[in-house]
C-alpha cells in the first residue's frame, strides 16, 4: 500500500510525495509552521483553516513558494521575517520621499 501526500513545491504548485510534509500551511494568509502548532490545530479543531491547509517539505520550500514562518510556533523566524519586512518597508519609505 503506497500512500502519496500533497505538498507544495517551491513554485507554490502541488505535486505527489511518497514522504509527508514536515510543514503545514495555511494558502490564504500565505503561512507555515509546525504540525504540531497549537494555533493551527485550534483553528482546526474549529472547522475552520482545513480547506486552506497545505503541506511543505521543509522550510526552505515554503519561504520559496512565498509563506512566511507563524508567529506562534516559530518565534525565533517570525522575528527575522518580519525584522526584514520592516527593513524593506523603511527603504521603500525612504526611496518614494527622495523621488
Amino acid at each position: 500500500m503506497n500512500k502519496t501526500f500533497t505538498l507544495l513545491g517551491p513554485d507554490g504548485k502541488p505535486y505527489a510525495s511518497t514522504t509527508p510534509g514536515a510543514f503545514g500551511g495555511h494558502r490564504g494568509n500565505k503561512l507555515y509552521g509546525r504540525l504540531d502548532c497549537r494555533a493551527a490545530l485550534q483553528a482546526i479543531a474549529r472547522g475552520g483553516y482545513v480547506k486552506q491547509r497545505v503541506f511543505f517539505a521543509d522550510e526552505a520550500t515554503a519561504v520559496a513558494a512565498g509563506y512566511r514562518p507563524c508567529a506562534v510556533c516559530l518565534p525565533r523566524e517570525y522575528a527575522a521575517w518580519k525584522k526584514v519586512q520592516r527593513a524593506q518597508s523603511s527603504s521603500r519609505v525612504r526611496k518614494k520621499a527622495y523621488s
